[in-house]
């Protein structure tokens, strides 16, 4: 049995709505919840980009859904200010939180004005970052230098039982190094054999914890809508790495994909009108191991994604609740 959450993007939806949106998807079957944390859109049309951290809160206050924030510790965030976020969510929301971590992108990190690290400094500096948050949850008064610096840092309100700290990877390389720390493997379930090929790295590498993936979908009434849509919302992720992560701004995005032809997006979303499509995607990437499971609808208006998969998907899925921690 697969917990089968709904993603809430930031990017794309006024924080308001997508609290709203949240609501609906637990009344329509949905058992989880993650959601991204930007302080810019990829797209100038998408437009959007609420605080993570404080819309958690009201999110798990209104719900009982067990909720994920995909975070990058290290320079926007100081490690023990995740610490202290992610300790408080915890206490109020007993194993109602996951955190994934990931080394970040320019477009969010550049807004300190620091020089943005080559990739391998930036893999280390997540490792002191995940060394210096585990030690803050477990109580412990924290000085560090190095990449980052700490200075008699504590947390004086903690959990019974911090939350899991999972590891973000999009390539074989970062999920088998993520297998070294984290407490699972959250990556992409996109078309093709690639996710498999992450998820066997980590476990090659000895991690055993939960497989979380996310699957980025567009569901319209029609083909044709669907794969507007995606081309509309979400061709930012056309871009691969390294670009992916060392484009510094929402217009360098759209520069860069401003000639991406819309049937270019079933390389990266599922675009289908069709919910047995989608339902058998979603039946795939369970076979995958996937413990988690969280759909990505890249479109605004969410209430027809919502309406259609609680009545014609998540009924034929073998769906369950996450087990609290």
């Amino acid at each position: 049995m697969t917990v089968l959450g709904f993603h809430a993007s930031h990017e794309q939806i006024p924080p308001r709505e997508l609290l709203r949106a949240v609501r609906r998807a637990e009344e329509v079957g949905f058992t989880g919840g993650m959601c991204s944390d930007h302080i810019a859109p990829w797209s100038e049309r998408q437009g959007e980009s609420g605080f993570a951290w404080s819309w958690l809160g009201s999110a798990m206050e209104a719900t009982e859904l067990p909720f994920g924030v995909v975070n990058a510790p290290g320079q926007r965030y100081h490690p023990a200010i995740v610490a202290q976020a992610a300790a408080t969510l915890q206490s109020m929301y007993p194993g109602r939180l996951w955190v994934a971590l990931g080394s970040g992108e320019n477009i969010n990190e550049h807004i300190t004005g620091e020089r943005w690290p080559r990739k391998e400094l930036r893999n280390q500096r997540l490792l002191e970052c995940v060394g210096i948050i585990r030690a803050l949850l477990a109580g412990e008064e924290v000085s560090h230098e190095g990449l980052v610096t700490v200075d008699r840092a504590k947390l004086w309100s903690l959990p019974q039982t911090p939350p899991p700290l999972i590891g973000a990877a999009v390539s074989e390389e970062t999920a088998r190094w993520v297998a070294s720390w984290a407490d699972g493997l959250a990556t992409l379930a996109i078309p093709g054999d690639s996710a498999k090929r992450v998820v066997d790295a980590y476990r090659d590498a000895g991690g055993r914890g939960p497989i979380v993936l996310q699957l980025h979908l567009s569901y319209a009434s029609t083909e044709e809508e669907a794969l507007a849509i995606a081309h509309d919302q979400w061709r930012a992720v056309t871009v691969s790495p390294p670009a992916a992560w060392d484009l510094d701004s929402t217009a360098a995005f759209d520069n860069a994909t401003a000639l991406i032809p819309a049937e270019a997006m079933r390389s990266s979303v599922l675009v289908s009108a069709d919910p047995a499509r989608h339902r058998a995607a979603i039946e795939e990437a369970i076979a995958l191991g996937a413990d988690e499971l969280y759909l990505h609808h890249v479109g605004q208006q969410q209430d027809e994604f919502l309406d259609v998969f609680g009545e014609h998907v998540l009924p034929q899925l073998p769906v369950t609740r996450r087990a609290l921690r």
